[in-house]
C-alpha cells in the first residue's frame, strides 16, 4: 500500500498522533471529510472515550473527521470502500484483474460520482493508493 501525502496531510497526521497517541501514516480526504486509517485493534483508543478525540480533531480541523480500520489486503476492499462511502451503498462489488467494479443504483451512482466527478476522483485515488487497482462505477 502506497499512500501519497502532501504537507497538509502530514500536518493532519501529526495533530492526530498528538491527540490520540497513535502513530499512523494513512490519511485521506473524501467528500469534504478527513479520514484516518488505523489498525483495527487501535480503533477504540483512536476514537477516545465517548468520542472525545474525534470531537477534538473535528473542532480543530473545522471539518468532519472519521477514523476507520486499515485494510489488511485486497480481501478487505469491499468493507473498506463501504466504510468510506457510508451512508451510501452499492448493489454489487467485483474485482476483475486490475479493476474494481462497483455497481450502484441511479441515485447512489450520482452521489458516488458527485458534482464534476469530484467524489469519483477522490475514491479512485484512494483505491489506487491502497489496492493498486483502477475503480469503475457502473
Amino acid at each position: 500500500m502506497v499512500n501519497t501525502l502532501d504537507i497538509q496531510d502530514i500536518m493532519h497526521l501529526n495533530l492526530f498522533s498528538q491527540v490520540t497517541r497513535i502513530n499512523t501514516r494513512f490519511c485521506m480526504k473524501y467528500n469534504n471529510a478527513i479520514i484516518f486509517c488505523v489498525p483495527k485493534s487501535f480503533l477504540n483508543k483512536a476514537v477516545g472515550e465517548g468520542g472525545k478525540n474525534l470531537k477534538r480533531l473535528s473542532e480543530t480541523f473545522g471539518k468532519k473527521v472519521r477514523i476507520i480500520a486499515l485494510p489488511r489486503g485486497i480481501q478487505d476492499a469491499k468493507g473498506f470502500i463501504q466504510t468510506i462511502i457510508k451512508p451510501l451503498t452499492f448493489k454489487d462489488f467485483e474485482i476483475k484483474g486490475n479493476e474494481i467494479i462497483i455497481t450502484a443504483g441511479i441515485q447512489n451512482k450520482a452521489a458516488l460520482i458527485g458534482r464534476e466527478k469530484r467524489r469519483l476522483i477522490e475514491l479512485q485515488r484512494i483505491v489506487q493508493d491502497y489496492f493498486g487497482k483502477e475503480l469503475k462505477i457502473i
